[in-house]
């Protein structure tokens, strides 16, 4: 049995207690005498049937529950919200009476046959309407709060300060309410928390396929998590706080720990944006502040300093009344993590995010700034669930056919079984069955075709991962475009990003643009890696091996980079040890030169890192396209790496990209030979670890395109 703040707490994703009797009748007869007492027994023990609780007794002085509150405290105000009373669907008209709970016809219209009411979808704080729901959108009525983010800006604005750091006594405390579970699970499609410009967020959390509603974690009746479901994955978990997200390798807290369970991180962390909070209060605004959980409207002038709400502060003639818009974030964004106490399991990653944000700003005024040096805002690569990769189609709601193979949770599976592509949902980052059919055992890819039309195998799970790394261009895509419009000019292609695998096998896949008469490294550079860490998997998710086995394990799921304690069993620390043995904590794969490696940049410089190696290509190509296009084009080209299409025109002749220059109507007009250049330009520039994977067949790019705009290449004599 779990223990009561859990049972309480449950109502927060599972929401209105009812959702469904789990004992329907298939056939429309009545359910089972004994299955419908059970049920109403387990509902007995829930917060829902609680009538003694705060939530159903708060009003008994006023003799009735007002219209804003009686849709979630009482039966009749929820039956009234629905229109199930013969009232205005979607609000609320008239008080309620005093006496009821969350009761079984509210969830029910017909108890005796276990049928559900219907609701498929529901209206946030923030006014987003979430759509296509099961019986959890009932729950999600009430489990979503009352305010969001734009309830925030909206108080801000009206208050009419003039900046984030003027104290206002016309900005009060704005409270998210209590128990929103469905707002944290939402995350940032409803925006539940304050969310700060300039930050990305993650989105609904996603579980496996069966557990993605407050019903299938929650008993819908007693309110309780099915802990035994749990176990299947989480094998051995007796307390969900000890749960810890598929492919949370970082440290959230900064505490050395990537193993507790993500309740502990986040319990870490809110102290710490406390602190940051009253500091601020303290030495910004000149009014210190103190917060008490169970006094409304908690925060409190903290009138003797001694950073503690006390019995004589806590009451709401001392209400805290010096807010700023800075310190109203992120004393919201406190609260949004206290008052839902099982948020790490709804959504703990959009918590951590919120937290971290709000610690992050009020630095910016702080004198001495919280440390958050050994923290981590989120997770790296695959499960980094508010990076662009997987928010990018956040507005349109789903995403497309043509990038949900690697862009969402469920296109890889889609694509290995159907030979095709649709649109997928939304994602959060992967998730254990984009690879596995159900873990260990693995989907299978017996083959890769790459976009050149080639195909590889690396006779492992690496030919998961080559799926997606292997970008959207190649030579033969380029060499159509051009066929297609000989004269030009030319859009700039984008060969797309982390195309690690085709840049590791090079020249037998041929992503990059290979000139004519040019021969073309393949994964040679790598067939001689001591018979070892030749494929994605042996190279990125082996554990630490013996030198005389080659005994690969699997390990961390994230891949963010290889152990470092394989790398030293042949590699130094750097250019300056470059003699195996190294200290793994001093290895840098950025600083690593292997032996006998040419002097790709021709700068006569052979201590420097392939890192730089590469680098020095990539400018000296970058000059030699600047000069061709100011001789031959009219104007001087510019690149951004983040500004979309990449490649603008120089309208001003300064030779820097200003910003009214990086927008898409100054993308630059190529020909031929400066759209090919460009690609392997922006190839090495979007695989930054070219130099790892492949750094022959790099640099044979780039010098080759050099060559092709009319430079000088004969100091290249390793080509």
């Amino acid at each position: 049995m779990l223990k009561k703040p859990y049972i309480i707490a449950a109502a927060m994703v599972v929401a209105a207690v009812g959702l469904f009797l789990a004992f329907p009748s298939s056939n429309g007869l009545a359910v089972s005498v004994s299955k419908r007492m059970r049920a109403e027994q387990l509902w007995k023990t829930s917060g829902h049937a609680d009538k003694t609780g705060e939530p159903f007794r708060h009003w008994d002085v006023d003799g009735q529950i007002p219209a804003s509150c009686a849709k979630c405290h009482s039966t009749h105000g929820y039956k009234d919200y629905l229109g199930v009373d013969g009232s205005t669907p979607g609000v609320v008209d008239k008080a309620a009476a005093l006496g009821t709970t969350v009761e079984c016809d509210v969830c029910h219209i017909d108890k005796e046959r276990g049928i559900l009411r219907k609701n498929p979808s529901v209206v946030f704080p923030s006014g987003v309407t979430i759509n296509n729901l099961g019986p959890e959108g009932l729950c999600m009525e009430c489990h979503q709060g009352r305010a969001s983010k734009p309830t925030v800006d909206a108080k801000i604005t009206s208050a009419g300060v003039p900046d984030d750091d003027t104290p206002s006594t016309k900005l009060s405390f704005q409270n998210i309410h209590y128990f929103a579970a469905a707002a944290s699970q939402f995350g940032t499609f409803v925006k539940g928390g304050y969310e700060y410009a300039g930050r990305t967020y993650d989105g609904r959390f996603a579980h496996i396929t069966g557990y993605n509603a407050c019903n299938t974690c929650h008993n819908p009746h007693s309110l309780e998590v099915n802990l035994k479901a749990c176990n299947t994955c989480h094998v051995g978990v007796k307390d969900p706080k000890d749960i810890r997200y598929v492919g949370s390798q970082v440290d959230y807290d900064g505490d050395g720990d990537i193993s507790e369970g993500m309740y502990y991180e986040i319990q870490d962390i809110m102290p710490k944006e406390l602190d940051a909070v009253q500091r601020y209060a303290r030495t910004v605004v000149g009014t210190p502040i103190a917060y008490d959980p169970n006094a409304n409207p908690y925060w409190f002038i903290d009138t003797n300093g001694n950073g503690a709400a006390d019995p004589d502060e806590a009451v709401s003639t001392n209400s805290y009344n010096a807010f700023t818009a800075r310190l109203l974030k992120a004393a919201y964004n406190y609260q949004v993590a206290k008052k839902d106490p099982n948020c790490f399991a709804h959504n703990g990653k959009y918590i951590i995010e919120l937290l971290y944000d709000s610690i992050e700003d009020l630095n910016a005024k702080l004198a001495v700034p919280t440390d958050l040096t050994e923290m981590s805002r989120g997770d790296e690569g695959h499960f980094n669930g508010s990076g662009e990769p997987w928010r990018h189609w956040d507005v349109e709601g789903q995403v497309p056919a043509s990038c949900s193979r690697c862009h969402s949770a469920t296109g890889l599976a889609y694509y290995l079984e159907n030979g095709k592509t649709q649109a997928e949902p939304i994602s959060n980052g992967m998730l254990c069955t984009t690879c596995h059919t159900s873990p260990p055992a693995l989907r299978p890819s017996p083959v890769v075709t790459f976009p050149s039309g080639l195909t590889a195998n690396l006779n492992d799970a690496s030919n998961l991962c080559m799926n997606c790394h292997q970008g959207r261009e190649s030579k033969a895509s380029m060499d159509a475009t051009i066929a297609a419009k000989p004269g030009g000019p030319f859009s700039f292609k984008n060969v797309h990003y982390f195309a690690a695998a085709a840049v590791f096998l090079g020249a037998e896949v041929k992503v990059g643009y290979e000139f004519s008469g040019k021969v073309y490294s393949g994964r040679q550079p790598f067939a001689n890696h001591g018979g070892r860490f030749n494929t994605c998997v042996q190279c990125h998710m082996s554990s630490a091996v013996v030198h005389e086995e080659h005994n690969w394990t699997m390990r961390a799921h994230n891949v963010a980079e290889p152990l470092k304690e394989n790398c030293v069993l042949c590699h130094g620390n750097d250019i300056s040890q470059p003699a195996k043995g190294a200290d793994p904590e001093k290895f840098d794969f950025e600083k690593i030169r292997p032996a006998n490696i040419p002097d790709y940049d021709a700068d006569g410089n052979t201590k420097e890192s392939l890192k730089d190696e590469i680098a020095g290509l990539e400018n000296s190509l970058f000059a030699q396209m600047q000069e061709y296009s100011s001789n031959n084009l009219g104007a001087m080209i510019l690149y951004s790496p983040t500004a979309y299409p990449y490649w603008f025109k120089d309208l001003n002749g300064n030779g820097i990209l200003d910003p009214e220059e990086a927008v898409s109507t100054n993308g630059f007009p190529m020909d031929a030979k400066l759209l090919r250049t460009t690609f392997n330009f922006q190839l090495s520039k979007k695989e930054p670890h070219g130099f790892i994977h492949n750094a022959r067949y790099v640099a044979q790019l780039l010098v080759d395109s050099i060559q092709n705009l009319g430079g000088d290449v004969g100091k290249y004599t390793w080509r």
